[in-house]
């Protein structure tokens, strides 16, 4: 998302990994993440030791707790551990209530927290604080889909009256039903935009299409293009909004190799279609 100074509170940004998979437009193997087991490994334990040494510093009653939380929530929340990230933005707020409104990374922890009316209230907010930005209205719509269906996410829709940056007005419409995925990345690849333009948009796109298959039910189709988006070199190492993008498509990629690997011991099939089973539950296609 769109950043704002305070938020980030000179957020310390995490080391890139690199990734051994290059980027394509086949299909790859259902099972393969775009992260090598080695460097998941490595991410994860650094991830942790910044977790661990922020925690120390906070328990120094003299520290700037506020900026301390932040750090540690966004570690907590790459991690995987979405309650205790919650609750780190919850305090950061409760100290700084002025946060409250613009604190985006709150919204999505809160809908990985199982918390999808709360994740909705945050966007609803957020677009009280920037009614451009529709990175905010399509987790509005994840989070309104998760907890109250999909017919209900549609009709409650944010409407945008001003430009916004690219590709998001064309995902946008996506939920609406006024475009496809297909025709999406081919208008990315058919512009006439430069190589490192192209590659941000397609990391968006990716990232946005394959979580979209995920909430509403499409694990299969979710890993593809969480699996492009993820291994999108733009996306590791740009700024502190769109790293923390990358890591929500990693994180949530792990997620459904989680949950395909656990129906495969099971021997439960993979459901690839869309569900119509009512408003999905905690769990489903993430």
């Amino acid at each position: 998302m769109k950043l704002c100074q305070s938020i980030l509170l000179c957020v310390t940004l995490f080391p890139a990994v690199n990734s051994t998979t290059d980027i394509c437009r086949a299909q790859p193997a259902i099972r393969k993440h775009s992260i090598s087991r080695v460097d998941g490994a490595k991410l994860a334990k650094s991830l942790q030791k910044n977790a661990d040494l922020l925690s120390a510093k906070l328990l120094d009653k003299d520290s700037p707790r506020v900026r301390l939380l932040s750090q540690r929530g966004d570690a907590l929340f790459f991690l995987g551990d979405f309650k205790e990230a919650v609750a780190d933005y919850e305090e950061m707020v409760d100290l700084d209530p002025q946060q409250g409104d613009s604190h985006w990374r709150r919204g999505i922890a809160r809908f990985y927290a199982g918390k999808a009316k709360e994740a909705a209230q945050q966007f609803e907010a957020y677009h009280s604080f920037d009614d451009i930005d529709r990175e905010n209205g399509i987790w509005r719509y994840f989070s309104q889909y998760r907890a109250y269906g999909p017919e209900k996410a549609k009709q409650g829709l944010l409407k945008y009256r001003k430009t916004d940056r690219e590709p998001f007005p064309d995902v946008y419409r996506l939920f609406s039903g006024d475009t496809t995925p297909e025709k999406i990345l081919a208008a990315i690849d058919n512009a006439e935009i430069s190589k490192d333009e192209r590659e941000k948009r397609l990391f968006y796109a990716q990232l946005y299409i394959g979580l979209n298959h995920a909430v509403e039910g499409r694990g299969a189709d979710a890993i593809v293009h969480l699996r492009e988006s993820t291994a999108n070199s733009w996306g590791r190492t740009a700024g502190y909004g769109p790293q923390y993008m990358w890591h929500v498509g990693r994180v949530h990629l792990n997620l459904l190799l989680e949950k395909l690997k656990k129906k495969k011991a099971d021997n439960k099939p993979v459901n690839t279609k869309k569900s119509s089973a009512g408003p999905p539950q905690p769990g489903d296609g993430h």
